[in-house]
């Protein structure tokens, strides 16, 4: 058997995205690098801006790939993702701030990712085996999702704003219990989120939505600028998901219709016994 080459399998990575997705990652990645040079980072916490704004330009770029990556129903995104929840604990740490969404990344998301890349792996598509097959959520579903976000929202965030530790990185008390609300309200749907993914529910997109919208207004009343990329990359490859997710689920419930119509479109070829 001939051996592949790394060329070979650059070739074929490369080959893997479409132009839109080569375009839109390799953008929004030189974006963020040249974001870290006009707005660099001040000192925190005893900690180097130039560290700080390190993380961030790594976070965005893993991120971006694990998006596009979650769009194009790739079990591999879990895998690289662990990577981007390490990095962004670590920058949380050294802010000092945020520390639902830090307690969400290492008690859940870090095993989630592990286990839904299990789960991913045991469902893919019988034609294309580098997709994992996706499906839809039921509306009541849905509004349980609702309802538990706004009991864990209001809990939460009642507990991090009362008893949060002092942080230098906000200026005012009331930014500190306003990012304390919103930072429960991100938690409690990345929780929904991870959910609805690890069980491959189209729904998840919507749900991020919420997320992306939130982060962006942390991360502007932190001044967290070069952030604001990842959140750009984030709207767009939302949208991009949802449609690519929806298109493939209305395609597969169309076969399996006809499937079930005539039967013998899914039986396997006659066999010649002469």
């Amino acid at each position: 058997m001939e051996k592949t080459t790394f060329k070979q399998k650059t070739k074929k990575l490369w080959n893997y995205f479409n132009t839109y997705e080569k375009i839109w990652f390799v953008s929004l990645s030189v974006l963020s690098i040249v974001f870290a040079f006009v707005f660099p980072e001040t000192d925190t916490n005893g900690v180097n801006g130039a560290v700080i704004m390190t993380l961030y330009v790594f976070d965005v770029v893993l991120a971006l790939l694990c998006e596009l990556l979650t769009s194009k129903q790739s079990k591999w995104s879990f895998f690289i993702y662990n990577f981007v929840e390490i990095i962004e604990i670590a920058t949380l740490i050294i802010l000092k701030a945020r520390f639902a969404t830090m307690a969400v990344s290492i008690f859940f998301w870090l095993p989630m990712h592990i286990v839904s890349f299990i789960n991913w792996h045991k469902h893919p598509d019988k034609q294309k085996k580098d997709l994992t097959v996706v499906r839809s959520l039921k509306w009541w579903h849905s509004l349980l999702v609702i309802l538990a976000c706004a009991v864990w929202t209001f809990v939460i965030g009642y507990v991090m704003a009362a008893y949060g530790p002092e942080t230098d990185f906000y200026n005012s008390e009331l930014i500190f219990k306003i990012v304390a609300y919103f930072d429960a309200c991100v938690s409690a749907v990345a929780i929904a989120n991870g959910i609805l993914l690890f069980f491959r529910f189209k729904e998840n997109w919507i749900v991020w939505y919420l997320s992306v919208i939130l982060e962006t207004v942390i991360n502007i009343i932190s001044g967290q600028w070069v952030l604001l990329i990842l959140k750009a990359g984030y709207f767009s490859n939302t949208t991009y998901g949802f449609i690519q997710w929806s298109k493939y689920i209305k395609q597969r419930n169309q076969s399996s219709g006809q499937i079930a119509k005539n039967p013998t479109l899914n039986s396997p070829p006659p066999q010649n016994n002469s």
